[in-house]
């Protein structure tokens, strides 16, 4: 464990890095502003911010949470992305090892926390990321077969497979829900992700994901009308469920699977 602590240390720093990011990306892409210009600056007076002001949640504490030459107020959801992400990297880190499939996680959990913040502002998904999501999804799958010396050809076909899966499943639910309840189910943008996570996780993975999403909205949506937070009917966003399935998935998905078929066999 000790000897991992700098590589642990040096990959939380890359992973905040990357949180701090798409910080950026989940403020600007769905108000259609450039992710490279202009540089990182002040909402409120526009002052572009200096590289020790960016430093990835100790900027924030530094600062004490308000801009350097306004005093407005910086909102702690910045480093606390930066936080989530660092610690995201370092937990694949810790469950992959050194291996190939670790970065291209890193890649997917970055646009999972991308995707989710968006969802929950806008109640949007981004084709943009969705659709890039797929593609990566794909090209992951072609590199870990080659690196695992197995054929490329059924890995991808595969990988394309799921991702069809995901689009019909929940465009079936999206056409199930306009019958039975007289209004959409679904956003066209959940099916698109449920697409990406395919093009990751599998047809098997994608399954358990929109199975522990389905159970958490379920659960979340009666909370919330419980508590009185949400009225009947009224539309949550169901991409941040599907996002956290699938990192359940992600780690525990072999074990989970594992454990259920050990109920039948």
């Amino acid at each position: 464990m000790v000897d991992n602590l700098l590589p642990c240390a040096l990959i939380f720093v890359l992973g905040a890095s990357i949180g701090s990011f798409l910080n950026v990306v989940v403020y600007r892409l769905p108000a259609g502003i450039s992710l490279l210009s202009p540089p990182s600056r002040c909402p409120r007076c526009l002052t572009r911010l200096k590289p020790y002001d960016n430093v990835p949640v100790a900027g924030w504490v530094w600062l004490r949470g308000r801009c350097r030459y306004c005093r407005v107020a910086i909102s702690p959801r910045y480093p606390l992305v930066e936080l989530l992400s660092g610690l995201l990297f370092v937990a694949l880190f810790l469950r992959f090892g050194w291996s190939l499939e670790t970065p291209f996680y890193w890649g997917l959990i970055s646009w999972l926390v991308a995707l989710t913040l968006i969802d929950l502002d806008t109640l949007t998904l981004p084709n943009v990321l969705t659709m890039s999501g797929v593609c990566l999804g794909w090209v992951a799958q072609v590199c870990l077969a080659l690196a695992a010396d197995q054929t490329v050809i059924p890995a991808l076909l595969a990988s394309v497979v799921a991702s069809i899966l995901g689009l019909w499943l929940f465009d079936g639910i999206s056409i199930l829900g306009a019958v039975v309840f007289g209004q959409t189910a679904m956003g066209g943008g959940d099916g698109k992700l449920a697409a990406m996570l395919g093009a990751w996780l599998g047809w098997q993975g994608l399954l358990l994901t929109v199975l522990l999403a389905s159970v958490l909205g379920a659960v979340g949506g009666v909370m919330g009308m419980s508590l009185g937070w949400l009225e009947r009917r009224q539309h949550i966003p169901f991409g941040p469920f599907l996002a956290f399935g699938a990192g359940i998935s992600l780690f525990f998905g072999n074990a989970l699977v594992q454990g259920y078929l050990s109920l039948f066999f």
